[in-house]
Parts: structure tokens; sequence; C-alpha cells
């Protein structure tokens, strides 16, 4: 039987615990803590703003490095094999 993966921090125990919170949760108490969320989350704009506000989203998003950049990680050999064989002469033909 192979290993469970989770997300860094996350294990069985802590998974569990969410599960059971929320599967003990109210129809009338998931709906508070979800309009509680987008309370906390939202925010209004005047309509005229509205351009604005969408350029200057989309020019921080430009400006934001990628996730990949960030957390490029070392390849193991196999990989590199990989990849100097595919920039061969050979593999070019």
């Amino acid at each position: 039987m192979s290993a469970e993966k989770y997300p860094r921090g996350w294990n069985e125990a802590r998974v569990r615990r969410v599960l059971e919170y929320y599967e003990s949760q109210s129809d009338e108490e998931a709906a508070a803590e979800i309009e509680t969320a987008l309370e906390s989350t939202t925010m209004e704009v005047a309509v005229a703003l509205v351009p604005e506000v969408r350029q200057l989203i989309a020019k921080r998003k430009r400006a934001r490095p990628t996730k990949q950049n960030i957390t490029s990680q070392p390849r193991s050999r196999a990989q590199r094999r990989s990849k100097a064989h595919r920039n061969s002469r050979a593999a070019r033909g």
C-alpha cells in the first residue's frame, strides 16, 4: 500500500478534524460561514472605477513572478540526461 501524500503542514489527523468540522455543521451554520467569508474577501467598487481597478490588477499580475520561477527545484540526474539527449545532435537528426 502506498503512503498518502498531504500538502505541507497537513496530515491525516488534520484532514479528519476538518472533515468532522464541516460534516457536523448545520445548513444554517454553513451558510453563515460562507456569508462571513464573502464579506471579508469582497469589496465594492464604483462602476466608473472598474476599468482602472482591472488595469491595476493586470499590472500587478504581470509584475508578480510566477510560481515556477520561485520554486524551481534542482533536476534529477535522469531529467538532466533526458534534456541533454533532446538537445543533442543525435536527437535532432
